[in-house]
């Protein structure tokens, strides 16, 4: 009867534990939506289980650390906020699949993802036909991200204007924590471009906090500094 007491009264405790981690750690672990959060899901469930189920392990032992993995996700967290290579090694970066309406099988091959894996994720996504993709990008949570070509795509409002008519294309990311991403420059959205787009709002590229070009070929920046109350956690 002890042992049974006993075991209950550390799983209550392990729950509950768990409960205020999660909470306190952030929405990204819930997601499960990069290799760094998923693998902490795993080693988060797996030390709960001991702490909660296995009476022949210490549980201060076990529990401190918990804590001790719980204080490293958060210290690299904080750190990977800042730096954008830790960051990118730690969440992966989605795959191209079909690029201007062209399947790369080349990256297909190295992810071991197949063609019946690829019209899956497309049917789910309501595409039944694979003209109709002009990109396709494989998410690190493994989910598929689809611009349909400009005939498929729903209308809206912008589109009765034919001023803004042109070829489909990806965003771009340009800029990110204040710096501008030299890898993703292009002849025509370069260096002096997106200077010049600033200069015009009279703004420094490091007040911007992310800027992309969006499919309109418009620079769209969000800046550290919105003045912008919180919505919630």
């Amino acid at each position: 009867m002890e042992d049974i007491l006993h075991s209950a009264v550390r799983t209550v405790i392990s729950f509950v534990l768990l409960m205020l981690i999660t909470f306190f750690i952030g929405k990204q672990v819930n997601s499960h939506k990069n290799y760094f959060s998923f693998a902490l899901s795993i080693t988060l469930g797996s030390f709960v289980a001991n702490m909660g189920f296995d009476v022949n392990i210490n549980f201060l032992s076990m529990l401190i650390s918990f804590l001790t993995l719980c204080l490293v996700y958060y210290l690299v967290s904080l750190i990977s906020f800042k730096n954008r290579t830790l960051r990118k090694w730690l969440s992966g970066q989605p795959t191209v699949i079909i690029d201007k309406g062209h399947i790369l099988e080349a990256n297909m091959k190295k992810l071991r993802y197949s063609l019946d894996d690829l019209n899956r994720q497309l049917r789910e996504l309501g595409i039944f036909d694979i003209k109709e993709v002009e990109y396709a990008l494989l998410e690190v949570s493994g989910n598929l991200s689809v611009l349909k070509k400009k005939p498929y795509q729903n209308t809206v409002k912008s589109d009765l204007d034919q001023s803004h008519h042109q070829q489909a294309s990806v965003p771009v990311e340009v800029i990110m924590d204040g710096k501008i991403l030299d890898q993703n420059l292009t002849l025509q959205y370069n260096k002096n471009w997106i200077e010049q787009q600033l200069s015009k709002r009279t703004l420094t590229v490091d007040q911007v906090f992310y800027g992309v070009v969006g499919t309109d070929g418009q620079l769209y920046v969000d800046l550290y500094n919105d003045h912008l109350p919180s919505s919630g956690k």
